[in-house]
């Protein structure tokens, strides 16, 4: 009787040891990323920046150390990535705008026919949930039921034209601002009230949120400085409000929260300009009419070299030893990524090899004039294997372990995160979810 009773005790604690672990362990019914662009892990690590909302996610969730960007680390070959699970080769988004080898003005890749690939919020809409997307890079035209697109600098009737479903754009204008003429999306938080009013009027499962005044400040200041602390503060502010409204939603339980970023940066004092070199060595005459051999794309802390015959390693070979004979006070400024690091890191297959700035450089796109000038402020774009141009995570919900804490991550492994703590099935992708972040 005895040995009954102990086992029908022991049956009974291992049935509820499994049913308390599938409660802990249950897929998210929601998940909202908001990306933070500008977003460097020492804003949450460290307490001289004031980001309350996100420290106390992240003690009561898991964070990453830092997260390796992509290559350039810039807006929208990152915001691509973490939508897709792979990098830019296969995704085919380079650059912010499409490289243009007639020098006329680049427009920015905004349409989600740019991608050639899969994305998370056609992955949820095809398994019948609701999906929303505010200001995030590459996404006109998405298969999202709300979204108010980032479309660069097409100007805000674009937007209008743009954003789901039709005319809601000019209803947030009235029902969150209260009839303005313009949202002045530059405030963080103005984004996050537009995520509030979706959230209680329709409960996405999945929405994409990016904001981007820490950003523009950090270009104008560099890492440091009170524009800088007070758009990281405007940030913060812009999660509290998101925080509330799942609150007040009564979904805050079965929601996951990522509050995550796009590149790290860095402080600019040297520009480099090396087409002036390669005018100079008559390999750009006139782009317009289509006499040059070789130039290069610069975008930020990169610049990547295009060749007018892809297959003319002669003028390759110049433009390295054009490089090379530059004085060392020169050369400290940049290196060289081959085309090796280039294909093993699902990079740019387009270009002969690209430049990296180093030691705060940074580089312009000018042809004339001098090929090497102080410069100023801050910058992104620099090959993503350094500290400074991580970005960061922070975690919090049903199925994030709590307390974990990961100590380097990519951004391509958002996307396998996010398939699973949804539930919903995706193609194989290049990122993996990072070991100790989930549960199951």
């Amino acid at each position: 009787m005895v040995f009954m009773m102990k086992k029908h005790l022991t049956f009974a604690i291992l049935v509820f040891l499994m049913t308390a672990d599938r409660v802990v362990a249950q897929t998210a019914k929601h998940v909202i990323f908001v990306t933070i662009d500008g977003f460097r892990p020492e804003f949450y690590l460290n307490n001289e920046w004031q980001m309350s909302n996100v420290q106390a996610l992240m003690k009561d969730g898991a964070y990453a150390k830092g997260v390796n960007s992509v290559f350039p680390s810039m807006t929208y070959p990152s915001h691509t990535t973490i939508v897709t699970g792979v990098q830019p080769a296969k995704h085919g988004i380079f650059y912010n705008n499409v490289f243009t080898p007639d020098g006329a003005a680049q427009q920015p890749y905004w349409q989600d026919s740019s991608i050639h690939v899969p994305t998370i919020w056609k992955a949820a809409k095809d398994k019948g949930m609701t999906v929303a997307s505010l200001y995030w890079p590459v996404s006109a035209n998405a298969p999202v039921d709300y979204n108010i697109p980032d479309i660069g600098g097409l100007g805000d009737g674009v937007r209008e034209q743009y954003s789901l479903p039709n005319g809601f754009y000019a209803e947030v204008k009235k029902e969150v601002f209260g009839g303005v003429e313009k949202i002045e999306h530059g405030n963080n938080q103005n984004i996050a009230k537009i995520a509030a009013y979706i959230i209680k009027k329709s409960k996405p499962e999945l929405m994409t949120i990016h904001v981007f005044s820490v950003d523009g400040a950090s270009h104008t200041t560099g890492r440091q400085g009170t524009r800088v602390q007070e758009a990281v503060a405007d940030a913060d502010a812009a999660v509290g409000i998101i925080v509330d409204a799942l609150k007040s939603a009564g979904i805050w339980e079965s929601t996951v929260l990522l509050v995550g970023g796009d590149h790290g940066f860095y402080d600019v004092k040297m520009t480099i300009s090396p087409n002036v070199w390669l005018k100079e060595a008559g390999l750009i005459n006139d782009l317009k009419a289509g006499d040059w051999k070789a130039q290069f794309n610069t975008v930020g802390g990169s610049a990547f070299l295009y060749l007018k015959d892809p297959a003319d390693q002669a003028t390759a070979n110049q433009v390295k030893a054009i490089l090379a004979a530059q004085p060392d006070s020169v050369k400290q400024y940049y290196r060289i990524i081959n085309r090796d690091q280039l294909a093993k890191g699902g990079y740019n297959p387009n270009v002969a090899f690209a430049l990296s700035a180093e030691h705060d450089g940074y580089f312009g796109m000018v042809s004339t004039g001098d090929a090497v000038k102080a410069g100023k402020g801050g910058g992104h774009g620099h090959f993503p294997d350094t500290k400074n141009i991580r970005t960061g995570l922070v975690a919090h919900g049903p199925g994030i372990r709590k307390g974990a804490v990961i100590t380097e991550m990519e951004l391509r492994d958002m996307t396998p995160i996010i398939v699973k703590l949804l539930g919903i099935p995706f193609p194989k992708v290049d990122g993996k979810i990072p070991a100790g972040l989930l549960i199951k």
